[in-house]
């Protein structure tokens, strides 16, 4: 459902608007702050898009700033936009906070390109691979907590095949050392391995893998890394989101959306395709390694 994008889309928009006519206006993040009589923190977040925003907020802000009655009004129904939920905050905790905007970016992509050093593709796993990798990421927890952790994973890979809004395009490269990585068993392995084959005959999916024989490369320095594209909004009136690239650790994640920080990142994925065995051969590696490991 259109709706489930939630909030996301519209915070950010919000927040650029905000930032944008602070500096027009020639007032620092300080002086707003005080005129306004907010915390600089609380500001700062609402510039950045990291929550709701109250219309009393907005108005207060636009008169501060100047803006016209015109824009007020439309960042004013912005700001409504942004009590949207979307289905992933049904599940509370599950969510960590600083992975809830990428959840809510993912949904509202057009297209996603992600490159995988060591794990498949959280969009592309099996329940029992998540629940493997849950059990070594969330050793104190209970068995009932991880299995609500594997449900958001898999309810995000709804997104794929969803009626509406139109699906995104996903381009996975993957190492091959995320073949042979195996993870819980090497039954669990061969069904995540079918997985991918099957994903691969998606129409709107498509998974190479990078060959050890590639050697070395940029990809292996970056990480892994995820490079969203957004689509124009209210029947293309609204420009799209700015792209940005989502690079993860175990405690947090960075949002990169600078234009010399995404340069960075495209030009990563342009040397990962050159590198990538194509989608015929990638299919034909991943049957290889199913068959080996049915015969180890």
């Amino acid at each position: 459902m259109a709706e489930d994008i939630g909030s996301t889309v519209p915070r950010r928009q919000l927040g650029r608007l905000l930032r944008q006519f602070r500096n027009e206006a020639g007032v620092t993040l300080d002086a707003a702050a005080e005129a306004l009589e907010y915390s600089r923190q609380k500001t700062w977040r609402l510039e950045c898009g990291m929550g709701s925003v109250r219309v009393l907020d907005v108005k207060a802000m636009c008169e501060l700033y100047g803006v016209s009655p015109e824009m007020t009004e439309a960042m004013r129904g912005l700001a409504a936009d942004t009590k949207s939920k979307g289905w992933w905050h049904a599940y509370g905790d599950a969510v960590p906070n600083w992975f809830e905007l990428y959840v809510g970016l993912e949904s509202a992509a057009a297209h996603l390109r992600e490159y995988e050093e060591t794990l498949i593709p959280g969009l592309l796993q099996t329940r029992e691979y998540a629940l493997g990798l849950a059990r070594l990421d969330q050793p104190s927890d209970s068995e009932e907590d991880r299995e609500r952790s594997v449900e958001v994973r898999l309810q995000r890979q709804g997104l794929l095949t969803r009626r509406l809004p139109q699906p995104p395009r996903l381009d996975a490269v993957i190492s091959e050392a995320v073949l042979r990585r195996v993870v819980s068993s090497r039954g669990v392995m061969i069904e995540q391995l079918t997985r991918l084959l099957e994903a691969g005959e998606m129409s709107n999916l498509s998974v190479r893998v990078l060959p050890f024989g590639a050697g070395a490369h940029c990809g292996a320095v970056a990480g892994s890394f995820v490079i969203l594209d957004f689509p124009a909004t209210n029947g293309g009136r609204t420009p799209p989101e700015p792209s940005l690239a989502y690079s993860e650790s175990l405690t947090g994640a960075l949002y990169l959306d600078k234009p010399d920080e995404l340069a960075a990142y495209r030009g990563v994925w342009r040397g990962l395709e050159r590198l990538a065995l194509d989608e015929a051969q990638s299919t034909d590696m991943i049957k290889t390694t199913i068959a080996e490991m049915r015969h180890d």
